[in-house]
């Protein structure tokens, strides 16, 4: 799976991990019987790794949740059981049953995002249990401290297929964003790197700039924006201004 290939089947704009996300997936569908059949994506907030599960998610008819950060082993398996439209069970233990059925008979990709959560909750052997009951290919996706975590518990360390970690955002990524935050509008290659290199891997940082820039260059008639055009204006960081004092 290249990026173009991406560009062709999807409406969403096609990043390096989007192929990343959807080939770890793949590797676990079309695995040996043998082998453990989950696959973990860790990096750090803003590289894009939602965005990509959301993508892999629809092309490859996956379930999908999100977890947050008040979400206990219920809330969980209540999310997942929506996802599939079956309702829940009253208990823990039915809920987790009724999940790995259902993956079992589909064979379905399961996709956990911001499993950091549940880990950091020791939650997480709920999701071994729907696995081991399943055998079908999971993806987890959180933060780049996330393979140290599950490195805690051994059990589930051992049905790791492949860590994927995500990489930072390219001037490729940055040109393809182009063609959906500044839609209209021809960015050109020397502004297009100054903002990946000011994103520092965040495709997130990358979004708020192009569409600081679509809309300034609408505010100012402009049909094209290069760093001579943009000079003095800047672009968002993630650092807060420093207060000018009056």
């Amino acid at each position: 799976m290249t990026i173009s290939d991406i560009d062709n089947i999807s409406g969403m704009a096609p990043l390096t991990n989007m192929a990343l996300t959807k080939a770890a997936v793949e590797r676990a569908q079309n695995r040996a019987e043998s082998l453990p059949g989950m696959v973990v994506m860790f990096g750090p907030s803003g590289f894009g790794k939602s965005y990509s599960a959301t993508f892999v998610a629809n092309t490859l008819r996956a379930h999908y949740v999100e977890c947050r950060s008040s979400w206990t082993k219920k809330a969980l398996l209540e999310a997942i059981l929506l996802d599939m439209g079956i309702t829940a069970a009253a208990t823990i233990y039915k809920m987790t049953d009724q999940i790995s059925e259902e993956l079992a008979q589909s064979q379905r990709p399961l996709i956990i995002d911001e499993v950091d959560h549940i880990v950091d909750k020791k939650a997480v052997e709920i999701i071994r249990d729907i696995y081991e009951g399943s055998k079908a290919p999971m993806l987890l996706i959180g933060e780049e401290k996330l393979p140290a975590k599950l490195k805690r518990w051994e059990r589930f360390d051992g049905r790791i297929l492949d860590w994927v970690p995500a990489q930072p955002a390219t001037d490729k990524d940055t040109a393809s964003l182009c063609r959906v935050y500044a839609r209209g509008i021809d960015i050109k290659p020397d502004i297009q790197k100054e903002i990946t290199q000011l994103a520092r891997g965040s495709v997130r940082r990358i979004c708020v700039n192009l569409d600081k820039v679509r809309s300034i260059a609408e505010q100012e008639g402009w049909d094209s924006v290069d760093k001579k055009r943009w000079a003095g204006r800047g672009f968002y960081t993630g650092q807060a201004p420093a207060r000018k004092l009056i």
